[in-house]
C-alpha cells in the first residue's frame, strides 16, 4: 500500500525473465536464487548505481543498501515502464535483497528522488538450460495454474467493485460500508501482481500517507475514508468512476501475463510479508478496522501459489515441501478464533502478536521455495 509496492513481476509473454521481492520492511526476505549472480546497489542522495552494472542472464540477486540517503529510501529495476523488482522503505543503515531470472537486455536501476535517478543495468547472453522434462511439466502446470487463478479472482473483483461504487455513486453509505471489504478481498489476493503495473496499484490502493497531494488520492482507501471518517460521499463519484476503470485495466492487463516459478513463491512470500507490515498493525484499514479480511485474503492467495507448486516442491525438497505445508496449517487454526470478527480494532495487542508469530513461522520456510523452484 505504498506509492511504489513491491513487485510480483507481472511479465507478459513478451516480458520474460523476471522474479520477485519482499517488502524491505519485511521479516523474510526472498533467498538468494541457486548460483545468482550478485549485485550490490548502494542508495545515497546522488544515485543508486549498481555493481557491476552488468550480469550473464540467469539467477541475480540485489543486494541493496540504504548508506546515508535522506531522500531516497528505494531502489527499484525497471524494465521499460514495468517494476522488475523493488526495495523500499530503507531508511540510512537498512539493507535488504530482491532475487529474479533475468534474460537479456539492457534495463534500468531506478530509484526514485535521486539526483541521478536511472541508471542502465545490462543483462547478456541465455540462460542456463531448463528443468529435466518431468519437473518442468510440473512448474509449467504451476504457472500457467496461476495465471488462471490471477485472471479468475481479477475477474471476481470487476463486479464486486462496481456493487460496492455503486453504493457509492447512490450515497448509500451503510450499503457501500458492507460492500467495501467483500470487494478488496479479490483485489488483495493477487495484490503483488497489480504492483508490477506501475501506478496502477497506487490508483487502487495507496493510503493517504502514500500521497503527496490528498487531493489527488484516488482508490479503494480514499472512499474507505470518505464511508468511516468523513461519514459522508459527497464529491466521491469520480474517485468510484475511476476506481473502476482501474480495476478493469486490471482485468486487461492479467489477462495477458505470465510468470515464472520463482515468482509464484515470492508472491506468496510478499503476501505474508504484507500481513507482517500492514495488517496485523491495523494500519492497512485503520478508519473501517477491516483488515482482518485482507489478512485472510493474503493468506489464500499465497497458499494457491504454494498449493500449485507443491507438486514440483515435493520432488525437490519433499521435507521443506511438508514445513510449509504444516505452517499453513498453523495460520489456518490461528485464524479460526476470527471467522467471525469483522472489526480488527477489537483484537488485544497479545492477539496480535500471536497471529505475527505464526506468520513469522511460515514466512520464513516459504521465503526457501523460490530458490528452490528456479529451475
Amino acid at each position: 500500500m505504498r506509492t511504489h509496492r513491491s513487485a510480483l513481476i507481472g511479465a507478459t509473454a513478451a516480458l520474460a525473465g523476471i522474479g520477485l521481492l519482499a517488502s524491505a520492511c519485511s521479516k523474510s526476505d526472498p533467498k538468494p536464487l541457486a548460483g545468482a549472480t550478485a549485485i550490490t546497489v548502494e542508495i545515497t542522495d546522488d544515485g543508486c548505481k549498481p555493481s557491476p552494472a552488468t550480469a550473464p542472464a540467469g539467477p541475480v540477486t540485489f543486494n541493496i543498501t540504504n548508506k546515508d540517503a535522506a531522500k531516497v529510501s528505494e531502489a527499484e529495476l525497471l524494465n521499460g515502464d514495468t517494476i522488475m523488482g523493488e526495495k523500499e522503505n530503507l531508511a540510512p543503515g537498512l539493507n535488504g535483497a530482491f532475487s529474479l531470472k533475468l534474460n537479456s537486455g539492457t534495463y534500468q536501476m531506478y530509484c526514485p528522488g535521486a539526483a541521478t535517478e536511472k541508471f542502465d543495468f545490462t543483462v547478456t547472453g541465455a540462460a542456463a538450460a531448463g528443468p529435466d522434462p518431468a519437473l518442468k511439466a510440473d512448474l509449467d502446470a504451476a504457472t500457467a495454474g496461476y495465471q488462471q487463478y490471477v485472471i479468475a479472482e481479477v475477474a471476481k473483483l470487476v463486479p464486486a467493485t462496481k456493487q460496492f461504487t455503486d453504493a457509492v455513486r447512490a450515497g448509500n453509505i451503510e450499503k457501500a460500508k458492507s460492500l467495501y471489504a467483500p470487494a478488496r478481498y479479490f483485489y488483495e489476493e493477487v495484490e503483488p501482481v497489480a504492483e508490477s503495473f506501475g501506478d496502477l496499484d497506487p490508483d487502487v490502493d495507496a493510503r493517504i500517507d502514500d500521497v503527496d497531494n490528498q487531493a489527488s488520492w484516488t482508490g479503494f482507501h480514499r472512499l474507505e475514508k470518505a464511508l468511516w471518517a468523513d461519514k459522508s460521499l459527497s464529491g466521491m463519484n469520480p474517485i468510484a468512476d475511476k476506481l473502476d476503470a482501474d480495476v478493469k485495466k486490471l482485468q486487461g492487463l492479467v489477462a495477458t501475463t505470465t510468470y515464472q516459478p520463482a515468482q509464484l513463491a515470492n508472491g506468496a512470500t510478499e503476501l505474508l510479508n504484507e500481513v507482517g507490515s500492514s495488517k496485523i498493525t491495523g494500519e492497512e484499514d485503520r478508519y473501517s478496522h477491516t483488515d482482518l479480511s485482507d489478512f485472510k485474503a493474503n493468506v489464500a492467495g499465497a497458499q494457491k501459489a504454494f498449493e500449485l507448486l507443491k507438486p514440483a516442491l515435493s520432488k525437490i525438497d519433499p521435507e521443506l515441501s511438508g514445513t510449509v505445508d504444516q505452517r499453513f496449517a498453523d495460520v489456518a487454526t490461528a485464524l479460526q478464533p476470527y471467522a467471525t470478527v469483522t472489526d480488527y480494532s477489537t483484537v488485544n495487542d497479545d492477539a496480535r502478536k500471536k497471529l505475527t508469530q505464526v506468520i513469522d513461522a511460515l514466512a520464513e520456510p516459504l521465503s526457501q521455495v523460490a530458490a528452490k523452484v528456479n529451475q
